[in-house]
């Protein structure tokens, strides 16, 4: 009999958004690799909301696309509703979002990990973490069996130690009723990973048939050319669904007010820190008394199924309780709960224990991505899976680590903010968290990525052509932009547009620069972008429209590169450097930066001790 081979060039923990992308991008770059999860069932399950993107997420989910993840693709596959939020501000905070029928994309996303060459897909949980003399060395199950490996990905997202809760029950278990991981978090405390306590929620599942939805408002989504992947030439017509908008009244808050010592939070039972900006409902009738109502969305959960997810409804109040409050809105009165709502709670690492390539500073060989590291939603955890699957490929390669800057992406910005800063709460992605957003558009994401995708060798050679050739359209559209375009064409367009007329004529900047002329009408209407990409046009539309705002931070970010770019020596012991104040000294050691500019985003490192590090770092280096 021939015996089973156990060795692998990579391990991926978990098979979650985090765990997908790793374990994709591993095998794209030809390294034999196991994924391993506690139940196959649960691949990129969609285990809270049944949608991809949303402010800044959406801006994710097309860089994770730029790079050559699969996340994008397999959203526009499945898409049942799409929509692009903020449509009526400036683009830099636009963003992308779509509801997802979430059996086809598990199913989706499945297929892919099986047919996918030099990928193992394994059930089995992981009892033990392996490393000899600072590496990682492999991992041993709860059967019995042991993997070894040069590196190891861990995103075992929220289920390291996971506990349901609703009311005052307590069910030791992962999301959607799967099994948690037992033993992984203890084997973690052995090897010095220093732990915390996170909550998350999840909201109701009720039965479309039991709700009055012509008393709700119908939220259509948009036919529009948008996609979140750039992979095909066409967008297929995916956005048919409907989703409904309710709001919660003065019943439902004196409902909750009855019952918060019921609640696990109110009650004392929640320990572990809870998201801000997803507070459950209950949060919301405490922190916003002054609300009369808040709103929530009642959005399918897939085309078979009659289950609905009752966004903004989050709660882990009794299950007796959660129906007294459903029943309580208008439109819901005869509602029936398919699947109760409920808290949970969960061990994640300290990200300060990171680099930026998200490999462990105490054990090499191991990164970690996704819920693991503190983060919140699909997206933050499928580009962090990503970035940890190219970094652990260029390890088996012996090539340096690719760090993204956060000058250049938002998973630059997310991933910067949790090794530097750490999160004391799930984090969760938001334009304000980035200095250069109108720089960081979500129509951009190709053209910013180019290089950072070429160096991580994901993109096949048609996308890189692709993403080459939109440059091109590009530098041909801005061209023609001093070209004057026929008068009595303009005088017709600004004429329908309430634009007063122009005496001798425009090019098509000046056209463009108009307040009230958009792009569709611009396109529409004259023919200078025809015979290039739309995306082309797009980016060349709005470099005019915002010019003046763009310069400027492009100056800013020039400016901030210049000095946080110098690099800082891994062996620099800080402690030695005359100068520094004790807590900045105690402060950079504990993080360990990599550059000046990591180092000053650093709580507690003034001004005043970058200019010393700078110093000691010039005077070593003989400047």
């Amino acid at each position: 009999m021939q015996k089973a081979s156990f060795t692998f060039d990579a391990i991926v923990v978990g098979i979650g958004h985090a765990g997908i992308e790793a374990a994709l991008a591993l095998a794209r770059k030809n390294h034999k690799t196991l994924a391993l999860s506690v139940s196959l069932d649960n691949a990129g399950l969609l285990a809270c909301n049944p949608s991809i993107g949303g402010t800044a997420k959406g801006h994710l989910v097309r860089e994770t696309d730029a790079l050559g993840g699969e996340m994008g693709k397999a959203a526009d596959e499945t898409c049942t509703h799409l929509r692009m939020l903020n449509a009526s501000k400036g683009p830099s905070v636009q963003s992308l979002r779509a509801q997802i029928d979430k059996y086809r994309y598990h199913d989706r996303m499945k297929q892919t990990l099986e047919n996918q060459p030099n990928l193992t897909l394994r059930e089995g949980e992981v009892k033990q973490l392996i490393c000899s003399r600072g590496r990682v060395t492999g991992v041993s199950t709860v059967a019995g069996l042991t993997y070894t490996a040069k590196t190891v990905v861990l995103a075992c997202g929220v289920y390291l130690n996971s506990t349901v809760i609703i009311g005052s029950i307590l069910l030791p278990r992962g999301p959607s009723g799967f099994a948690r991981s037992e033993y992984l978090a203890d084997s973690l405390i052995k090897h010095g990973i220093t732990l915390q306590r996170f909550k998350t929620g999840t909201p109701a599942r009720v039965k479309k048939s039991t709700v009055d939805t012509r008393v709700l408002e119908v939220q259509h989504g948009e036919d529009t050319p948008y996609s979140f992947s750039d992979a095909g030439e066409t967008v297929p017509d995916k956005k048919g669904g409907v989703c409904y908008l309710g709001y919660t009244n003065a019943e439902t808050h004196e409902i909750i007010r009855q019952n918060l010592q019921l609640s696990p939070k109110y009650g004392g039972l929640i320990h572990g820190a809870g998201a801000r900006y997803c507070p459950s409902v209950e949060d919301k009738v405490v922190r916003f008394a002054d609300k009369e109502r808040h709103p929530f969305f009642l959005e399918e959960e897939g085309g078979k199924t009659q289950e609905m997810y009752v966004q903004g409804l989050s709660t882990g109040l009794p299950a007796e309780v959660q129906l007294d409050v459903y029943r309580s809105i208008k439109g819901m009165e005869n509602v029936e709960i398919m699947r109760d709502a409920y808290a949970i709670e969960y061990e994640c690492i300290d990200p300060l224990q990171l680099y930026p390539t998200l490999e462990c500073k105490s054990i090499k060989g191991l990164f970690f991505a996704g819920q693991i590291n503190g983060t919140s939603g699909y997206e933050e955890a499928a580009a962090q899976g990503l970035v940890a699957g190219i970094n652990a490929a260029r390890r088996l390669e012996g090539k340096d680590g690719l760090i993204l800057p956060r000058e250049s992406c938002y998973i630059g910005v997310m991933i910067d903010d949790l090794v530097t800063k750490g999160t004391q709460e799930p984090y969760r992605m938001m334009t304000s968290r980035a200095e250069y957003r109108l720089l960081l558009r979500q129509d951009n994401a190709d053209l910013r990525l180019y290089e950072f995708a070429r160096q991580a060798g994901l993109l096949s050679k048609e996308r890189l052509s692709k993403a080459a050739q939109k440059r091109a359209d590009i530098l041909k559209g801005k061209a023609r932009l001093k070209t004057r375009l026929p008068q009595k064409q303009v005088e017709a367009f600004f004429n329908a547009i309430g634009e007063p007329p122009a005496k001798s004529g425009a090019t098509a900047e000046e056209c463009i620069r108009r307040n009230a002329v958009t792009f569709a009408g611009y396109v529409n209407h004259f023919d200078t972008f025809a015979d290039i990409s739309p995306s082309a046009a797009y980016d060349i539309f709005l470099g005019v429209k915002y010019e003046g705002y763009i310069k400027r931070e492009e100056a800013a970010a020039d400016e901030a590169r210049k000095v946080g770019d110098m690099p800082i020596p891994p062996e620099t012991d800080f402690m030695r450097l005359n100068g520094l104040r004790i807590e900045a000294k105690e402060k950079l050691s504990k993080v360990s930066p990599r550059t000046v500019g990591q180092a000053s985003r650093i709580a507690g490192v003034t001004p005043a001790d970058i200019n010393v590090l700078i110093i000691s770092l010039k005077s070593k280096n003989g400047n």
